[in-house]
Order: structure tokens, then sequence, then C-alpha cells
């Protein structure tokens, strides 16, 4: 494919728009064609100044059009099933962001409709692998230059919540990233999830238990933790710490210059995710985009979302239970194995 992708961003909210500026302004080898929202004024509003864009009420509108030859998916992700078949009925590269689909069943429906083209279209949207720290990470443990890794800690901390941010997106909506990351660095699939509830912040709103901490564990007994803590007050955080036979490693702490001056020190907190990983969406899209053109994808698969759906349902299902969760998955189709964009290899990153 040598030509521009001519890309549809489907939802215009935060994520969608600003996948807008991305594409329009430092992406190469692509350009905004549409702009897709149930509300079309903020479909109008996202292509302000983009002259190759239209800005459309449905994505039935866009796979319509002949002008369209790539999909980016941004809306909430109930939606995401039905716009997701009908861009691989159409054949169509798609990046779509997480969740793949809400839940495993649905998710599955993704993989078995991918299988029937007989090779990969979807991309799914977890940037943290195109992170350059958590690539780096992920290199040491594949490649075990400090022993075989034993545990892994996480942090996922964000200053507050929209309103509507219940218990169960805790897990679907912020903790499926470190489900996708633990895949991801430790090459192996997630086993059981088991989710305690401690005492809890008066900065929550009524319904929502925050903190709260996931125990995970791997196929090969490798253990690791989650603090998802999303009333943090104090900004956005994601650090990551791995244990290994023969060091410790740490990311995504505090960057930015660190200041000693007039009796005060210290430096700056990200306030948001896209402050944190905008260097690694933009990576993300250009490896999309560049592996569309030559006719496959350039990050997680649908197999992943999948994947990281099923362990989120065992999440949820602990949340409720306080049990430990076995993550049932089916066997993995022949077309996600060995692939250069699997668990077991970590994207390459060009920051």
């Amino acid at each position: 494919m040598s030509e521009n992708l001519r890309v549809a961003v489907i939802g215009a909210g935060r994520m969608g728009a600003d996948h807008v500026q991305r594409l329009n302004h430092r992406i190469t080898g692509a350009e905004v064609a549409a702009v897709v929202d149930v509300d079309l004024t903020r479909a109008q509003v996202a292509i302000e100044g983009i002259s190759s864009a239209v800005a459309l009420s449905s994505a039935e509108e866009a796979f319509a059009r002949d002008d369209i030859n790539a999909v980016l998916i941004a809306t909430p992700g109930f939606l995401h099933e039905d716009i997701l078949l009908q861009a691989l009925a159409l054949d169509l590269p798609i990046l779509c962001e997480k969740p793949l689909t809400p839940d495993a069943a649905s998710a599955w429906k993704i993989v078995e409709a991918e299988q029937r083209l007989g090779h990969k279209r979807v991309q799914v949207g977890f940037m943290r692998r195109f992170d350059a720290e958590y690539a780096r990470l992920g290199e040491m443990m594949h490649g075990q230059e400090l022993g075989a890794t034993l545990m892994v800690h996480c942090a996922h901390r964000n200053p507050d919540t929209p309103a509507g941010f219940t218990n169960t997106m805790l897990i679907n909506d912020s903790v499926v990233h470190e489900f996708d990351v633990i895949r991801f660095l430790t090459g192996e699939e997630i086993t059981s999830v088991q989710v305690r509830l401690g005492r809890a912040t008066r900065n929550a709103p009524v319904g929502q238990h925050d903190p709260q901490h996931v125990l995970i564990e791997t196929e090969s007994g490798i253990l690791a933790d989650v603090e998802i803590f999303v009333n943090a007050q104090f900004g956005y955080q994601v650090t990551t710490q791995a244990v290994f036979e023969q060091g410790i490693v740490n990311i995504g702490e505090d960057g930015g210059p660190y200041v000693r001056s007039t009796g005060r020190w210290g430096g700056n907190v990200t306030p948001s995710f896209i402050e944190r990983f905008g260097t690694a969406y933009d990576v993300e899209v250009q490896a999309w985009v560049d592996a569309a053109r030559r006719q496959d994808i350039g990050g997680p698969s649908a197999w992943d979302g999948y994947a990281t759906a099923a362990c989120c349902e065992a999440g949820v299902e602990a949340q409720l239970s306080g049990e430990k969760v076995t993550v049932q998955l089916n066997a993995k189709p022949a077309l996600y194995r060995d692939s250069a964009t699997s668990i077991l290899e970590p994207a390459a990153v060009h920051a």
C-alpha cells in the first residue's frame, strides 16, 4: 500500500480528538479522512482546520465511503464489537483503543472473524508497550540480563475519576493496562487473579472502593501485584518494579527537572495519561500506520485483546468474591502464534 492511509477516526471524545491531532500533525503516511461521532457537532469541532476530513454521525456512513481505507476506533468499549465486525467485513486495517470489547465472549467473536480473513487486521491500543522504559524492561526480562524474573510490582494512580466510574471500571478501564503489560513483560499468559479490598480513601465517590490490591500469577509462577488507586489526588503516576535473581529495576518514577531552590526541592507529577504516555501514543500510531501500509499490524493483536478481556472477567469476579479466580482462555489459534507482535517479543520503540 503506497498511498497514505485514509483513516476514519470513530469517536471524537478526549482520546479520539487527541488521535485526530496526532494523525494530522505528527504521523507520516496517514491522514484523517473522517471523524465520526453521534454528536455531529463534536465531530465537526475535531476536524476544524483539516481540509482532508469530513464529519459524520455514524460508522455506517464512514464504511460506505470509498475514500476510507483504515479505521481508528476510540469510542466507549461497549460500542467496539459492532464497529470491529463491520471493519473486518471490509478487510480494513484497524487500530482499536482498549478494550477490544468489554468481555471475553465478544472478544472471541472478533478473534474468530479475523481468523476467517486468514490474516491479522486488528491492533489493540495498549500504548505502554511503545513506551521506551517499558520496552527496555521487556528486553531485560526476555533476555534474562539479570537472571530470571521473580516478581513484578505495579502501581497505577490517577488524581480522580469522572462521574460514574464504578468498582468494575477499576478493573476493566484501569487494571486492564497492567494485565496487558504483565503479559508483555513476562511473555506469559496470566493464570489467576485475586482482588483484596482494604481501607478505602474518603476521596472515593459513593459506591466505589478505592484503592484496591490486585494479585496476579503467570504460567511459570511469576507473582505480580497492582496497587490501583484512582483518587490519589496528587497526579497521574504509573510505575513498575521488576525483581530479578540478580537485581531490581524500577521504571516510571518521577521524571523531569529535580530542582533545589530557595529552601525547597522537588519536581512535577504528570497530570494525566496524555502527558505521561504522549510519546508512546505517537510511536504506537506510527507503528500501526507503517504496518498497515505493508498489510500487517504493528502491535498487540486481537488475541491480546481477548486474553486481557478474560483477565478482566476474572478480576471482576475476584472483586466480588475475594477469592483467587482462574483465568479461562480458549486455545490460542495458529494465526497468533509465533507473531512478532505477540507477548513473546517487545514492540520496537523509535522515540
